[in-house]
């Protein structure tokens, strides 16, 4: 298996060299020559637990590890007591239309994300030393929020890297803004940004391609590379839990046999964890409609409905703050992919996207989207209310990204009455957005974050995780905040103090 690139599609390289660059030469995101078919295995696959799966499925696309290689890997990451259960993740029957909840958030940040970011960091230093590379790794993240604790848990203290995250100061929740700026490890950095994602995604990738900083790190003996989904690495590992949770429902009953469809409901801002299902798809699962569920930011409803891809909007600050993203990344793969694999047609558009703030794909383009995929939003008063009923029709309580994701589904049902089993990904536990949901349940709202916690716990009898239990009092290692514009100033400034370690 080689890969190419969104960008250069005569590009072929392995899994290891791409895992490692993290995002390609001239922009472009990483995919694979060919996607593996299991559409003939699911009886097979349906035999096996969540880490045995996961090395079946993770040795497909990287042909150039070792057996031995990927089941390290995966035992590293998901082994050990990191999450809880017997299985990292959890599918739950809500009651509520037919609807099941993929609990992704029982990991050690909370959040989704860590279902990627435990595997990453072994997957990284494996490709390292498959590479030869005598450098270290330094990650640069731009986080919404939870892919920063989840890239600073994962990397912290790993041998041969150094991590720095950049989050937007306003647009994350207490909670974590605390998990990230009370992280511990010799190899973590965290600065906040005045702005919104964007600018902190922007920045970044200003970085990446600075040729001054690039020097810098080759003088100090570092190189580049992302914990954010860009980095292939990042996505192969959640195409997983789709297949996972589709072979699980066959288990339980819930579908009958290997012909029978389902559908899958994703909350998501950079396109990330929703194209993670387009590829289990793509594999040979039977899924019926990739539902795309967004906030207020809702650059991807429209572009699901017009095909026409436009940032130039207002931005809003949301009780969802994952999601409040107007550029989103991945959505350069699936368009690629769908448009031909095209390079120089896809450079176009992100170039128009870069320079003029949108672009419109093709009419072919369009006609595949709109089979593929639903779009819709719920707005913050829609998100309310969403938590409100689902937990007191039904006693669950959903986070504020995830009730998102069952208010789209409710509008999907409205508009087509499609009775088919659905997966929605619930992608972190409520206490990480405990102001919001606590908010949604009573007008009692305390204003210490701790007090909320415990609020919540209170009225609904759900217990906080341990990890988020124990921030309070935690100490804070991290205060910096800065403008977007002085993000290369502040690398170079910790490229300075990592002089040494190389």
């Amino acid at each position: 298996m080689r890969y190419k690139s969104t960008r250069n599609s005569e590009l072929r390289q392995q899994a290891s060299e791409v895992i490692v660059k993290g995002i390609s030469e001239e922009g472009g995101l990483f995919l694979p020559e060919s996607i593996p078919d299991i559409s003939n295995t699911l009886d097979a696959l349906a035999k096996l637990d969540y880490l045995s799966l996961a090395k079946r499925i993770l040795s497909l696309y990287l042909s150039d590890f070792t057996e031995e290689e990927i089941s390290h890997c995966v035992n590293a990451a998901y082994s050990g007591g990191k999450f809880e259960g017997d299985q990292p993740v959890t599918l739950k029957e809500t009651g509520s239309s037919g609807a099941y909840m993929l609990e992704l958030w029982h990991g050690p940040t909370c959040a989704f994300k860590d279902m990627a970011l435990q595997l990453l960091p072994h997957l990284l230093t494996t490709a390292l030393k498959k590479q030869n590379k005598a450098q270290k790794a330094l990650i640069l993240v731009a986080t919404s929020g939870d892919t920063g604790k989840a890239a600073l848990e994962g990397f912290k203290d790993v041998k041969d890297t150094e991590v720095i995250v950049f989050y937007p100061e306003d647009g994350v929740s207490p909670t974590q803004k605390l998990q990230m700026n009370t992280q511990e490890g010799n190899n973590v950095c965290v600065c906040a940004v005045k702005g919104n994602f964007d600018d902190t995604q922007t920045g970044i990738k200003t970085i990446f391609t600075d040729m001054e900083i690039k020097k810098l790190l080759d003088e100090n003996g570092y190189f580049f590379s992302s914990a954010n989904s860009i980095n292939w690495g990042r996505l192969l590992p959640q195409i997983v839990y789709y297949i996972y949770s589709y072979l699980e429902l066959y288990r339980t009953g819930k579908v009958k046999s290997f012909t029978d469809p389902v559908n899958f409901v994703v909350p998501t801002g950079n396109f990330g964890n929703i194209l993670a299902a387009f590829f289990a798809k793509k594999m040979g699962l039977p899924v019926h409609k990739l539902i795309c569920a967004s906030n207020a930011n809702n650059v991807l409803t429209d572009f699901i409905s017009t095909g026409v891809y436009d940032k130039r909007r207002e931005f809003y600050a949301t009780a969802s703050p994952s999601m409040d993203i107007l550029i989103s990344s991945n959505l350069e793969r699936l368009i690629y992919m769908l448009s031909g694999e095209d390079s120089a047609v896809l450079s176009a558009w992100m170039n128009k996207l870069a320079e003029e703030g949108w672009y419109e794909v093709d009419g072919e383009t369009m006609v595949r989207i709109k089979e593929l995929f639903f779009g819709d939003f719920c707005s913050d008063e829609e998100t309310t209310r969403v938590i409100q009923k689902t937990y007191h029709n039904y006693e669950y309580l959903p986070d504020t990204h995830t009730a998102v994701a069952i208010g789209v589904y409710d509008k999907y049902l409205e508009k087509t009455d499609d009775q088919i089993p659905t997966v929605i990904a619930s992608t972190a536990s409520p206490y990480k957005f405990a102001r919001h949901v606590l908010g949604a349940l009573t007008d009692d709202l305390p204003q210490d974050e701790f007090e909320i916690i415990s609020r919540l716990e209170e009225l609904t009898h759900e217990q906080p995780q341990k990890q988020i239990a124990a921030l309070k009092g935690k100490k804070e290692h991290f205060d910096m905040v800065i403008e977007r514009e002085e993000m290369p100033a502040f690398v170079k400034k910790q490229l300075a103090g990592m002089k040494g370690k190389a």
